[in-house]
């Protein structure tokens, strides 16, 4: 019996999983070992693929049409600790170790405003720890 490739067991991953009519499926980045959420983006099949062989977190840019690895411009990347998929093969979560902001907005976090009861939004915090280890 021959070895299954690691293209093989891509493919097979890749064939399970629900992209949209684009072809995307969202995907979330939580750190690691915080647990903290830090952001939400779309991947397409190449992206998720480069992800998983790189171990730097690679997205889609709906407004650019083009292909975005975290952090080539800015400096803050994602290295991927560990790649998970929901039950129902329609998001992505990425298990990362963020080095700086997350957020285009230069904060650590995309999810930096809190809406009460309400409706009324606040910010939530600053731009980053003045200490950030990441």
């Amino acid at each position: 019996m021959t070895p299954r490739s690691d293209n093989f067991l891509t493919d097979t991953l890749l064939d399970s999983l629900t992209f949209n009519d684009d072809g995307l499926i969202p995907a979330i980045a939580q750190q690691f070992d915080t647990g903290e959420v830090l952001m939400m983006a779309w991947m397409n099949r190449d992206s998720l693929i480069e992800t998983l062989h790189s171990s730097r977190a690679c997205y889609f840019s709906r407004s650019r049409q083009a292909f975005w690895r975290k952090g080539d411009s800015s400096g803050h990347i994602q290295t991927v600790k560990s790649c998970h998929i929901d039950c129902d093969g329609d998001t992505v979560l990425l298990l990362v170790d963020q080095t700086g902001a997350a957020c285009h907005e230069g904060t650590r976090t995309c999810f930096t405003r809190l809406v009460s009861a309400d409706s009324a939004v606040a910010a939530t915090g600053p731009a980053l720890p003045e200490r950030s280890t990441r």
